[in-house]
């Protein structure tokens, strides 16, 4: 026998109809909270647990609470079992196994010292909650399998947080590919002039600033390993590409003068650079422009490149990403991944 539970939405996610158990909130946060809180999809997997960690070590380091949101994504199977927008007693029980795993890694990782945890389970497409919980998040962090998807392509859910989220989002290798490196290994950061690039100036000032590490800024002066015209002076391209670099960290380097900036300018194409360069890092930090013919469509190559092959966690800051999303739209391409 199947049991069933009807999934209604309420402010603070679902719930059973039956008022007195509520299905997919546990704890309740302050409605007062604007982008007060770290957010972590998690999904049971090593990945997941990986990404958990991380988002605690930066919850702790920022002083804000965790929210750890897993999704049950209807699928054809369970649709059939439990209708109407209902979820079967066995994906309530997993839901809730997947959750206290993840609150127990937090508590092994830091003890007392903790961040607060909020979790919730909602019965929806995975892309679409985790875009919505971004408009009131700081970050919103996510585990890759690189065993699920190889190195080739990114996962759907990575693929649809990093055109629509409405905050940076950070993805966090998978434990067998991580790599450990030392702890005052620096903040690697893509420049390239673009209003997004900017953004991810700030935030990876930020993050080198609060982990008391230097920042290494990366900017590619031609995005060919060598010139195609004859006489072609590239001593000009390079000081042009050296002032453009002084002048995008200038500003930044006023607001966080405790923070050592290392510049390398290179004639190459910019992934292979930041790939190469994040191997001696512990953190990377790109911007995504987000052009399209619809908003959010488009992901530059470089980021798509460097957070399929990065080692290291990758923060990215994606342009106009306080915008309002059209969820109806992103609902309808990416359904109920």
């Amino acid at each position: 026998m199947v049991t069933l539970y009807s999934a209604t939405m309420t402010a603070t996610g679902f719930r059973r109809d039956d008022a007195s158990e509520v299905l997919l909130r546990e704890d309740t946060m302050s409605s007062r909270a604007v982008r007060s809180s770290v957010v972590v999809g998690v999904d049971g997997s090593p990945a997941s647990d990986a990404a958990v960690r991380w988002a605690a070590r930066e919850a702790m380091m920022r002083v804000l609470p965790i929210k750890l949101i897993n999704v049950v994504a209807p699928t054809l199977v369970s649709s059939a079992m439990a209708p109407n927008h209902t979820i079967t007693q066995g994906e309530e029980l997993q839901a809730r196994q997947i959750l206290k795993q993840a609150r127990q890694v937090i508590e092994e990782l830091a003890g007392e010292k903790r961040p607060d945890i909020y979790t919730e389970r909602v019965y929806d497409g995975v892309v679409p909650t985790l875009v919505d919980a971004s408009n009131d998040a700081q970050m919103v962090v996510v585990g890759s399998s690189r065993r699920a998807f190889g190195r080739g392509m990114l996962g759907p859910v990575i693929a649809g947080l990093l055109h629509h989220a409405n905050c940076p989002v950070t993805v966090v290798p998978d434990p067998e590919s991580a790599q450990h490196g030392a702890c005052d290994a620096p903040v690697l950061v893509g420049i390239d002039g673009s209003t997004a690039s900017e953004g991810a100036a700030a935030v990876a000032f930020d993050e080198a600033s609060r982990r008391g590490i230097p920042l290494l800024a990366v900017q590619a002066w031609s995005d060919v390993g060598v010139f195609p015209i004859l006489g072609m002076d590239w001593r000009t391209y390079r000081d042009q590409g050296a002032e453009l670099l002084g002048e995008r960290l200038a500003g930044w380097q006023e607001r966080y003068p405790d923070v050592e900036v290392r510049r390398r300018l290179v004639c190459d194409v910019p992934d292979r650079w930041l790939v190469d360069e994040s191997k001696n890092a512990q953190l990377v930090v790109l911007g995504s422009d987000g052009r399209g013919g619809y908003a959010g469509m488009h992901l530059g190559s470089v980021t798509s490149a460097v957070v399929r092959s990065a080692r290291v966690p990758v923060i990215v800051v994606r342009d106009g990403c306080n915008g309002s999303a059209d969820h109806d739209w992103i609902r309808r391409v990416w359904g109920w991944i």
